[in-house]
């Protein structure tokens, strides 16, 4: 065990109580979770930043020591890498995202440029039992994964925002629907459900509103799959349901075709049955025709609106409408009149009216 003082603690150790002295092991178990140390061994001048658990964006400098986890990522506007397969004091490793997750970067987006590498420290160590001096490896999230998980019965109406692709304009749709909602004087719990850990998402749309916000890796998972996806929707479900609010938002990152399980979720009957709403987020037109048709068909859901950058002008919102019959919005121009027309599709009035 040995000791060091860490400049940056990434977002997705929150719940970890760590301060900037971390104790360290040079057992590194190569999972999903595990937060670990590390030295970053370049400068970059894209894709620079890392999501601190503060929540604020901070600036990444060769020499930096940064504490973040294992995990995996398939982006196509970022990083794609795995975790790796065995680990020790000295190997390589680099940045997968702006929320501290690392593994073996694979490829990655020419905007984004190349990755940061970083050297490991040793794995995180926390002390739970009070009086011992004996460590444990420390892993990301606050409550228990639960892999076969039911969800509870509620009469609260929930919403799905779903996407074409990264990008499309989800967290600002979410975002404009919360703020509309709560100026209708309901209370509004809200989630991001799939994608990998950054909190800036739900730290907006609490910004916007919501009283309670969850996120998939406060379960211990940093990036979801179909493996886990529609088990991680039950469980943020489950407990955002337990306050009673009048309605639930859920933003499912990434887009309808991805490796982040947002396919597990709309096949999944329990959950299709609790969604009152699932509104579109596509990035043009045609991103529009296919997203619509994606769900029409292979999933049977009919999409209540269309947003995103396809909605940026009247010419793509009379596209879609007049191709799909669907009413086509721009949450970020005309938010008030995207917030009514969500609300009204599944028939929620304001408090006191």
């Amino acid at each position: 065990m040995k000791t060091i003082l860490a400049d940056k603690i990434a977002s997705v150790a929150l719940n970890k109580d760590l301060h900037n002295e971390v104790r360290l092991s040079n057992n590194i178990p190569c999972e999903e979770g595990v937060l670990i140390a590390v030295k970053i061994l370049n400068n970059k001048s894209r894709y620079n930043r890392l999501e601190l658990i503060s929540g604020r964006m901070s600036s990444i400098q060769e020499g930096d020591v940064i504490v973040g986890s294992l995990g995996h990522r398939d982006a196509l506007l970022g990083y794609s890498g795995s975790l790796p397969n065995h680990l020790e004091v000295g190997s390589i490793v680099q940045i997968l995202n702006m929320g501290g997750v690392m593994g073996i970067c694979k490829s990655y987006n020419p905007d984004v440029g190349p990755p940061f590498d970083c050297e490991v420290l040793g794995s995180v160590l926390s002390f739970p039992y009070l009086g011992e001096r004996v460590g444990i490896t420390s892993r990301v999230g606050l409550y228990p994964y639960q892999d076969s998980i039911k969800i509870k019965k509620f009469n609260i109406p929930v919403i799905a925002i779903a996407g074409t692709c990264m990008d499309s304009g989800k967290t600002v749709a979410a975002c404009s629907l919360i703020s509309r909602l709560r100026k209708m004087n309901l209370s509004v719990n809200a989630c991001k459900a799939t994608g990998i850990s950054l909190r800036r998402d739900i730290l907006a749309m609490e910004d916007a509103g919501a009283i309670r916000t969850m996120i998939f890796s406060d379960f211990g998972i940093v990036s979801t799959s179909v493996n886990n996806a529609s088990s991680l929707t039950k469980l943020l479900l489950n407990h955002l349901s337990e306050d009673s609010p009048d309605i639930i938002v859920i933003e499912l990152g990434d887009g309808l075709m991805g490796s982040y399980g947002v396919e597990s979720i709309l096949k999944d009957k329990a959950i299709k049955d609790i969604l009152s709403s699932v509104i579109l987020c596509a990035n043009d037109p045609v991103a529009a025709w296919g997203g619509t048709k994606l769900l029409r068909e292979r999933y049977n859901i009919e999409p209540s609106l269309i947003t995103g950058p396809a909605t940026d002008n009247t010419a793509g919102s009379e596209i879609i409408n007049k191709t799909l019959n669907l009413k086509a919005i721009n949450a970020l121009s005309d938010g008030q009149n995207f917030g009514a027309a969500a609300a009204e599709s599944i028939k929620l009035i304001s408090k006191g009216q």
